[in-house]
């Protein structure tokens, strides 16, 4: 794929590549909430709930469908189309500067050391996006546990409720609560994330084969692989993240994380893994196949 040069190109690839990461970013929320949501209440409430199964049934039980699996929906679809276009433009960017560091032709010729440094880097970007929407969608999906625990009824309350809320008590950087944990999540997560999932590709490639042309089946697993791999890297960093943006106090990251281990257990830094792990599967493989479907879509509808 030749893609235009020139800053003219460089400006369409970059919305081609956030148009795509957006669209992307959407299908993950549908396929992914649910267990996202699960996810979330074990990560910060592990004494409520006995395991997967279990929090699904209660969820359901107690808060039915839309309100209690798909909470948070609005702000997870807001936080992940802000986090994968964001991602996916930084992205391609960072690939060409990767090459320019290192002397490489092409994006398309990038070992997978080089994408996973992109991704690295594209992964600083995407956290200033992700971290207010993120810090919302976890508050509204912890919201029952929440007013258990202080000992109120359940209040229902809009994402921008919610959001105007926290600015009003914090100022704008209570929204930036947790920035640190999730640059810290994001970046090394990311590494693995597109490295699994281009080293991947390469290994499905036929011989004589580029990896954009191994196919819709193989593009889902290697989406698979790097959502595998990225979520076993940063789990114990997302659950301190979580706890750190549920808690409305600050805390300093390993402060907390000191406390969960002392007094939960190395385990309960892993609290949550199995949900996200069977998430992360369709999740990724949708995620990469509308991202990389959709990209060669308007590269050939808005000509290269």
């Amino acid at each position: 794929m030749a893609h235009s040069t020139g800053s003219k190109g460089n400006l369409k690839s970059g919305l081609i590549d956030f148009t795509a990461g957006s669209l992307g970013g959407i299908a993950v929320v549908y396929v992914g909430q649910p267990l996202d949501t699960v996810k979330v209440k074990m990560q910060t409430f592990p004494h409520l709930y006995k395991g997967m199964f279990h929090c699904l049934k209660q969820t359901l039980h107690n808060d039915g469908i839309i309100r209690g699996l798909y909470a948070g929906t609005t702000p997870a679809i807001m936080a992940n189309v802000a986090e994968n276009s964001v991602l996916f433009a930084a992205y391609g960017y960072c690939q060409k500067f990767v090459c320019n560091v290192i002397g490489t032709e092409s994006v398309e010729e990038l070992s997978m050391v080089g994408n996973a440094s992109a991704g690295f880097l594209a992964a600083f970007f995407s956290s200033f996006t992700l971290c207010p929407t993120e810090l919302i969608k976890c508050q509204l999906q912890a919201m029952r546990e929440v007013n258990i625990q202080g000992s109120q009824t359940a209040v229902k309350i809009t994402p921008l409720q919610l959001t105007q809320q926290i600015f009003k008590q914090y100022g704008i950087q209570g929204l930036f609560r947790g920035l640190v944990p999730t640059i810290m999540r994001e970046m090394p997560g990311y590494f693995f994330f597109f490295g699994g999932y281009e080293g991947t590709r390469e290994l499905l490639a036929k011989p004589g084969q580029s990896k954009d042309e191994i196919g819709f089946v193989k593009t889902m697993i290697a989406g698979a692989v790097g959502g595998l791999v990225l979520w076993t890297v940063i789990f114990p960093s997302d659950v301190i993240k979580s706890r750190i943006q549920i808690s409305n106090k600050s805390q300093k990251f390993l402060t907390v994380g000191m406390d969960i281990i002392k007094k939960e257990g190395v385990l309960a830094l892993y609290n949550g893994l199995k949900p996200t792990l069977v998430r992360t599967i369709p999740a990724t493989a949708v995620l990469f196949v509308v991202y990389e479907y959709s990209k060669k879509f308007m590269h050939q509808s808005f000509g290269d």
